[in-house]
């Protein structure tokens, strides 16, 4: 059997953490600079220095702050040095400046404690300009922004928006992620890197690929960008090479998500003779040995938590739960019957109570959110309410004691009721509840809760009564359920098929691979009724 895993980049959870990711002074090396702007201390004092960087503050021409990636130190420009204190009166905000000075232990009076090379200062003997800045920036780098905003502004001027620590540290993080990741499934998992193509021919079902002429000889003809080396890892495990990975770029021609764009970035693993219980506990050694050392106090240890397709979808109402908010839907279905049409014998009432988040109810939120559940195809009938304000519900309860006694809600509390067929109730609730969760802001930003969720049904049903893969068309069915795909009900078959999810966020995904080629020809041709040739 052949086991897949990809995990794939989470910028969200990235930028959260990322701030507490301290970057390293060794980088000095290949370069005329002696030491960087943030390693300089008191032990430094009387060595002859040079540090190059951007300069970032300048205060009565005399004393100017350099920052680079590293940190900032304190430059001073001293009696006597017309000639530079001339250049420091016209230098502009973000030049770069390369300097040589002597490190001097700064007063006590005029240390900065706010300043991790605080305690000392750089008395400037060369002052050289390297490049001038402009004397207004696009996008200002005196103060810190957040990542989410001003997006369009900081895309065009990306070489200045790089320049903020928080994205320095994010780069650095994710580079040392990722140097923690090969280390782990080369040195210690015995997994060989193999680059694949980019240039490919289309793969069956899954998201839109894109296309790219082909020049001459094949004018006419096209390339597809692969959404994923699936086919090129097969051939490797065909061909001996039973332990694979990559990090691999991947495109897919669908609308940008937070936490994937069109183009992305994966780790992808591939090996033979394993089965769905191997490629977990491997992906969860691989999180766990991989851990930065910047994030020590939320290292997560294996095993992970597991949840089945169904049970997610039944409590939660999305197929990637965040379990660090415990809002599960519940059946009311006999307490709200009067709201039942009685021709409709597919109907349900469900709840989630929503604790603490009466006070996150605004009359913004509630039009927003009716009107984001309403471009739903599956949006069903809702209310939100509290024991404050239930004039929804005044018909059909007698009086509040349901909202008290049944649901126990209590005054800083909401109820978020749906009723309707029974799977798009589900599906409505799910998302009110993510974006219930986003508005209180309840989330405990401070913990990382990973999970599996396994027994994904192997085909969904399209509307033109299609059957379609619900994961990948090469994804094997659970054991003992194979000749469910011959003279069975297809949609009544389980797929060896693993997500895995943190904090609500889909990072990564993987299954079984069909190895029998005659029960992987009858799959595409004979269900998908895809061209298998």
């Amino acid at each position: 059997m052949l086991g897949r895993i990809t995990l794939q980049r989470c910028s969200t959870t990235l930028a959260t953490f990322v701030r507490c990711c301290p970057l390293s002074a060794q980088a000095n090396s290949f370069t005329y600079r002696t030491h960087t702007c943030g390693e300089l201390r008191r032990h430094h004092a009387g060595e002859k220095v040079t540090v190059c960087g951007w300069v970032e503050f300048n205060r009565l021409n005399r004393f100017v702050v350099i920052r680079d990636a590293y940190g900032h130190v304190q430059a001073f420009v001293p009696d006597g040095q017309e000639s530079i204190s001339a250049a420091v009166k016209n230098i502009t905000y973000e030049s770069v400046v390369k300097v040589t000075g002597t490190v001097t232990e700064r007063a006590d009076k005029h240390k900065n404690p706010k300043m991790v090379t605080g305690d000392v200062q750089v008395d400037i003997d060369s002052f050289e300009v390297l490049n001038t800045a402009p004397a207004t920036l696009p996008v200002s780098l005196r103060k810190e922004t957040e990542v989410s905003s001003d997006s369009a502004l900081r895309l065009k001027y990306r070489y200045l928006d790089l320049r903020k620590p928080q994205m320095q540290q994010i780069l650095r993080f994710r580079a040392n992620l990722v140097h923690r990741m090969r280390r782990y499934l080369t040195e210690e998992a015995s997994f060989v890197e193999v680059e694949t193509p980019t240039l490919f021919r289309r793969t069956p079902g899954g998201a839109a690929e894109f296309v790219v002429p082909a020049g001459k000889p094949n004018i006419g003809r096209f390339y597809s960008l692969p959404q994923s080396p699936q086919q090129f890892k097969q051939l490797l495990m065909v061909g001996g090479l039973d332990r694979y990975f990559q990090v691999a770029r991947c495109y897919r021609d669908e609308g940008s998500k937070l936490d994937r764009q069109p183009e992305f970035t994966q780790v992808d693993l591939e090996l033979s003779f394993t089965n769905q219980e191997g490629v977990i506990a491997l992906i969860e050694q691989l999180v766990c040995q991989s851990w930065p050392d910047e994030m020590t106090e939320l290292r997560p240890s294996a095993p992970f938590e597991r949840m089945t397709y169904a049970d997610a979808m039944r409590l939660y109402g999305v197929d990637k739960p965040d379990l660090r908010v415990n809002w599960q839907i519940e059946d009311i279905s006999a307490s709200l019957s009067s709201l039942k049409k009685e021709s409709n014998d597919d109907w349900c009432a469900r709840v989630i109570v929503a604790k603490g988040a009466a006070k996150s109810l605004s009359s913004k939120w509630r039009k927003e959110a009716k009107r984001l559940i309403g471009m739903n195809k599956f949006a069903q009938p809702f209310a939100v309410c509290t024991l404050k304000d239930d004039p929804l519900f005044k018909a059909a309860l007698s009086n509040q004691d349901f909202l008290r006694e049944k649901l126990n809600l209590q005054e800083e509390d909401a109820a978020v009721i749906c009723w309707g067929t029974p799977a798009d109730v589900q599906k409505t609730l799910g998302q009110l509840r993510t974006l219930l969760i986003e508005a209180t802001g309840v989330r405990n930003q401070k913990k990382m809760v990973f999970l599996w969720v396994v027994d994904f049904p192997l085909f969904d049903r399209e509307e033109d009564d299609q059957l379609v893969s619900a994961h990948h068309p090469f994804t094997a069915p659970a054991p003992g359920q194979e000749r469910l795909l011959f003279d069975g009900n297809p949609e009544e078959i389980t797929a060896q098929h693993y997500d895995l999810v943190l904090n609500g966020v889909e990072v990564g995904g993987g299954s079984i691979r069909i190895h029998d080629a005659a029960t992987q020809r009858h799959v595409l041709k004979n269900i998908l009724r895809e061209d298998s040739t």
